[in-house]
């Protein structure tokens, strides 16, 4: 998988059949309007630059917003299935967490500020404040992120078992859905 266009249908295609959809890849929000076939070499910039007419040879890259994965399976969630979703950020960590957790219809929202050494992208290690969509908060200490994996799974287990019975105990009471 190379686009995040390629990621959005993979993502919708294979949601449907899952109880649980961790979305924790970081997603580009944006992608560049024309795509290249292969290396753009120096000069051919420089001969662009030079049709724009543009002294310092700066180049204008023009950018589309990327379809948003997490939003979109958070609007096509289905009865029984529990979303998580993660949010990297760099102030507001907890206001900017509870809107992404209701704006893309999460159960659960792992937060994390980026930007600090020993925990993020570039680390071994990362600490996380995770909210469910009662608003129960848990902050996750320093870890390893495989340590931190295993504490997600376990904060979200018991929202997949209250899911999944709310779905069964609906699909078996008479005439609710009928149309």
């Amino acid at each position: 998988m190379t686009t995040a266009d390629e990621m959005f249908r993979a993502a919708l295609n294979q949601a449907p059949g899952v109880d649980l959809v961790l979305k924790a890849a970081a997603v580009a929000d944006y992608r560049p309007e024309e795509r290249a076939r292969g290396k753009v070499k120096k000069e051919t910039l420089r001969k662009v630059a030079l049709r724009q007419r543009d002294a310092n040879r700066a180049i204008l890259l023009r950018l589309q917003p990327t379809p948003d994965i997490l939003e979109e399976l958070g609007r096509r969630k289905t009865p029984g299935q529990v979303l998580v979703g993660f949010a990297a950020e760099t102030a507001d960590l907890e206001s900017n967490a509870l809107k992404k957790l209701r704006r893309k219809n999460l159960d659960l929202i792992v937060a994390n500020r980026i930007g600090r050494e020993g925990e993020g992208f570039e680390a071994e290690t990362n600490r996380a404040l995770v909210i469910d969509r009662e608003g129960r908060r848990s902050e996750l200490p320093i870890m390893t992120k495989e340590a931190m994996a295993a504490r997600i799974l376990d904060l979200a287990q018991p929202l997949l078992r209250g899911a999944i019975g709310r779905a069964r105990r609906r699909a078996a009471t008479p005439g609710e859905g009928a149309a």
